[in-house]
């Protein structure tokens, strides 16, 4: 039983690690499954377009998906509309396009994960170079002792066309190794892209080293029992309105928040060094003085400017829904 518990606090602790890791061998899993069943290159002129689509158009699906499964977008977005006014400012729409930059960051690792692997293993590169047009690559790519490179290179990838097998192989692993080559190199960029990031969000910390550990944990513990009270108040909510429904009664009073509280804790959290509010919702409640009736305006900068320090770029993020 304690192994079991440590095993538990040790995946809680390493939640956004482990569902990167998940989306990456998800993508991988999804690229293999593709490339075995149902790519398969035409061999003519359309070379060129299916392996970039094949290699490319995923990718951008899975960049789509990553933002629809992110809590932030749509913190970002909910509402947006009806806020018209600010949208003409310049620090909502800085602020907004700096958020919008983090999701984006946290969005791209499926989409690269797939281009990675389909770079490693060669296939989608191979068809996409076999046909292209271009009289610089087919040059460094064909010698003279393959005479069919220049006029029939698109038909390379198929089996059955009248090609010498050695010819063949030699110029396909010539390109699947550039393929690879381009793999390695964009594995590498991002890890180092990921590091210098990571050092530079570190360097402009505000807080330090373990006050930020300490806020992970207590933003985590928050989004935790968030999602456990909202769940509670909705099941009592929708319990009470059922049996009043069907036993004919007027429903028990409940309190549940108004309106503008909910507006207020959506907002996005804005760090400011004279206070120690550690989310929004932290702050809502330390500083409403009536939280049954909040007053509805606000600050202009507390709604408008929800830029915070890279190093904290994870009050906002909560859990990522999967």
């Amino acid at each position: 039983m304690d192994k079991l518990k440590s095993l538990f606090s040790f995946t809680q602790k390493q939640e956004t690690s482990l569902g990167f890791g998940l989306i990456s061998i998800i993508t991988v899993g999804s690229e293999h499954v593709f490339s075995v069943f149902a790519f398969k290159c035409p061999c003519n002129d359309w070379n060129f377009v299916y392996g970039n689509v094949c290699l490319l158009v995923p990718a951008g699906a899975l960049l789509i998906l990553s933002y629809m499964l992110s809590n932030k977008t749509w913190k970002l977005f909910t509402g947006v509309c009806y806020r018209r006014s600010r949208l003409c400012r310049f620090s909502y729409i800085f602020g907004f396009l700096c958020v919008f930059l983090q999701i984006t960051v946290t969005a791209m690792v499926a989409p690269l994960s797939w281009v990675a692997v389909a770079l490693l293993k060669g296939e989608f590169f191979e068809c996409s170079m076999t046909g292209a047009n271009f009289t610089l690559f087919r040059r460094h790519i064909c010698s003279d002792k393959y005479p069919h490179c220049r006029t029939d290179l698109e038909k390379f990838p198929c089996d059955g066309t009248g090609i010498p097998q050695s010819e063949k192989a030699a110029v396909l692993s010539l390109i699947r190794a550039e393929s690879q080559v381009l793999g390695w190199i964009l594995i590498a960029s991002v890890m180092l892209f990921t590091f210098l990031l990571t050092c530079v969000a570190r360097c402009y910390s505000p807080i330090s080293y373990m006050q930020l550990k300490f806020w992970k944990m207590y933003t985590q513990k928050e989004s935790d029992f968030l999602d456990s009270f909202t769940s509670q108040h909705a099941e009592k909510l929708a319990k009470r309105n059922i049996t009043s429904f069907f036993e004919l009664t007027k429903p028990i009073p409940m309190k549940s928040p108004p309106r503008q509280a909910w507006e207020k804790v959506s907002r996005f959290y804005k760090y400011q060094n004279m206070n120690q509010y550690y989310s929004i919702l932290h702050k809502y409640v330390c500083t409403c003085e009536d939280l049954e009736n909040p007053v509805s305006r606000g600050s202009v900068r507390s709604e408008n400017d929800f830029s915070n320090p890279a190093a904290l770029a994870f009050v906002d993020e909560s859990k990522m829904v999967l």
